[in-house]
């Protein structure tokens, strides 16, 4: 009996020693996680950083192994790291899927071939397949940089559409090109999210609209999508006709080239009320497409309700001289001069001397 209470009493022992507990100890290699927007793309890297403590990392085979022997590096400690996008990018210009992916390394000197793998679940680089788990496999040559001691990833250069993502550890860099299909990815992510909470938002259509057309790119989808930011959704809930998103379909009607209808998103404004800001906004539209006499007679029409404003003002002026009417166009501005901020006197002054030279250019005017 007492030898049978020994063994239970010793099996007890064995089994609370080994149970789990949730305490966060420190690590030799602390779990580090990086993520980065390119375009309308989320990249996350999650990996495990080492410290050099005192070694010839990039020497030393049995920190990181060479040549692919015996084994690929994990590009970092403990599981395999993981790189992960929601979109489709380019790695180095060649195509790799959205999804999450192992990221191994194979080492050769300076040279390096950087793996990125399907599972991404992977403890290390110890059972990686390299002849059915890669997915795409692209060849990096490294850089020296400055001393880290610790293994990071970084986004460097970034871009619209492109970053270099960068390993660094030690003395040495692994940097490779990441880019996306900025228009693709974006009209995509567009497409899908208008049909969510953002379908009743008029913002949300104006700005998507607005994007395609400050990139020059799927116009015909963008005055749909201007239209539903006017006009709402089904049953016309939602509609919020604004000088903003108004102003949005004019450059978009101006840009396709139906230039009644243009005509006819003008004569809209004329009848709408209209605060100062709108005033402002719609007479800068109106001066970048050339429409010089709708923009003067715009801002008159504002002026009678907001009379001294300095910003009509300007805009009116700029109308005149465009409309070879230079002293009513000088008269206009000097009279500006008397109420816009002390801070924008000195461009007011350079621009009445550009216009008595004849070489005044309004920002982004149409050519």
């Amino acid at each position: 009996m007492k030898h049978y209470l020994l063994t239970v009493f010793s099996l007890l022992t064995l089994n609370l020693s080994a149970q789990f507990h949730t305490l966060r100890m420190p690590a030799a290699s602390p779990a580090a996680s990086v993520s980065q927007q390119i375009g309308v793309t989320e990249i996350t890297i999650n990996y495990n950083s080492p410290s050099v403590r005192g070694r010839d990392v990039w020497n030393n085979p049995g920190v990181i192994p060479q040549n692919g022997n015996p084994i690929a590096w994990r590009a970092g400690a403990n599981e395999n790291t993981t790189i992960s996008f929601d979109t489709d990018v380019f790695i180095e210009g060649k195509p790799l899927e959205a999804g999450s992916y192992g990221f191994h390394i194979i080492p050769n000197g300076h040279s390096h071939e950087l793996l990125f793998v399907k599972p991404d679940n992977l403890w290390g680089s110890y059972y990686l397949d390299q002849q059915n788990d890669v997915v795409l496999k692209v060849e990096v040559t490294d850089t020296t940089v400055q001393f880290s001691e610790h293994l990071i990833y970084s986004f460097l250069s970034r871009t619209e559409n492109s970053c270099i993502v960068a390993l660094s550890w030690g003395d040495r860099m692994i940097p490779f090109e990441l880019s996306v299909d900025l228009e693709k990815t974006t009209i995509e992510r567009f497409r899908y999210e208008l049909n969510g909470e953002n379908t009743y938002r008029w913002q949300a259509w104006n700005d998507a609209a607005s994007w395609c057309l400050r990139h020059n790119t799927n116009l015909e989808e963008a005055l749909d999508w201007v239209n539903r930011s006017i006009n709402g959704g089904f049953g016309g809930f939602a509609a919020h006709k604004s000088f903003t998103n108004l102003s949005t379909k004019i450059e978009i009607l101006d840009a396709l080239g139906k230039s009644t209808e243009v005509e006819s998103a003008i004569q809209e404004a004329f009848e709408m009320e209209f605060s100062v800001d709108d005033a402002h906004y719609m007479g800068a539209t109106l001066l970048q497409l050339k429409r010089d006499e709708e923009a003067l007679k715009l801002m008159q029409k504002g002026l009678k309700r907001y009379e001294n404003d300095w910003g009509m003002l300007l805009f009116s002026g700029v109308a005149y001289y465009y409309l070879d009417q230079g002293k009513k166009a000088k008269k206009t501005l000097e009279q500006c001069a008397n109420h816009c901020p002390e801070g924008f006197k000195p461009r007011l002054n350079a621009i009445l001397k550009e216009m008595d030279e004849k070489v005044y250019h309004y920002p982004n005017r149409k050519a």
